[in-house]
């Protein structure tokens, strides 16, 4: 028995290195894609931060400011885009970003545009309504795909299809803390410049067209301009996740390895006093 014990606990070492080799291996694969992501998320901000800042002047040019995108619709239906990951084995990342949606459109008439396979499968499952789901793959989705999100939603809003349209995405904090968060997109209110122009360097600014239709024209792009930032937010922060998940992962091989070895060495020595008394009996 002894033979047959230490032969099982072999085994298992084997299999638990093989295990380890594996997690290290996507530990560091997460870790090489992470660096990349964050460099995306840092390039990304300051172009979208003067479109932002951008519109708000366009909109405070005018005391008769007026445009579709900033006004409630007749529609109480809310579209949500879901922003999820691909593939899992990274930690909690799909699943607090996926019951963070559910619950808050639980009771709503909503529907929800998911990217990335896990969301599709999730809302499927639930029953919940898609407007499409040509971006399943979350990997794959370009700026340009971006954009032309925010014109299909743009459209859908002012067909009065949806009354609200929000974004869900996981904002990444640091390498250890990721956050799922919900933005509102559609319709647009306090618009306010993320630094308020000096009062010494105002100057007027003449549109080619009136005020409205150039922000109309803007407006598309900011909207993609802002999935893209919340995509490359939350590849980052899937990254890290994966990454602290397979650290977790590779520890926990570790330790299983140093107890097995343990056992091994236990049951090998037991063998050989079972052995060694047997032979003492003998003579």
């Amino acid at each position: 028995m002894a033979g047959v014990s230490t032969k099982e606990i072999k085994t298992r070492i084997r299999s638990m290195e093989s295990t380890r080799q594996i997690t290290k291996a996507m530990e560091m694969v997460a870790a090489s894609k992470l660096r990349r992501a964050q460099a995306q998320v840092v390039n990304s901000k300051p172009y979208f931060e003067i479109l932002y800042d951008t519109i708000c002047k366009i909109a405070q040019s005018s005391r008769d400011f007026a445009s579709p995108y900033t006004q409630s619709k007749s529609s109480k239906r809310e579209l949500c885009i879901v922003i999820a990951g691909d593939r899992g084995l990274a930690g909690g990342y799909n699943s607090n970003i996926l019951k963070m949606v559910q619950e808050n459109l639980a009771g709503k008439d909503a529907a929800v545009l998911p990217i990335g396979k896990k969301a599709v499968e999730y809302f499927r499952s639930h029953q919940v309504p898609i407007l499409t789901d040509i971006y399943a793959d979350a990997s794959d989705i370009s700026i340009g795909d971006c954009f032309s999100i925010a014109k299909t939603i743009s459209k859908a809003f002012l067909n009065d299809e949806f009354g609200q349209v929000k974004i869900a995405y996981t904002y990444f904090v640091s390498v250890l803390s990721q956050s799922p968060a919900m933005k509102d997109l559609l319709p647009l209110q306090d618009l306010k410049p993320l630094e308020p122009e000096s009062p010494a360097y105002r100057c007027d600014t003449l549109y080619e067209g009136d005020v409205e239709e150039v922000f109309a024209a803007i407006l598309p792009e900011y909207l993609g301009g802002i999935l893209y930032g919340a995509l490359c937010e939350s590849r980052a922060s899937e990254q890290a996740a994966r990454r602290a998940a397979m650290n977790s992962a590779t520890q926990n091989a570790d330790d299983m390895i140093s107890d097995l070895s343990l056992k091994f060495n236990r049951a090998r020595q037991a063998a050989i006093t079972q052995e060694i008394t047997e032979i003492v009996a003998g003579s």
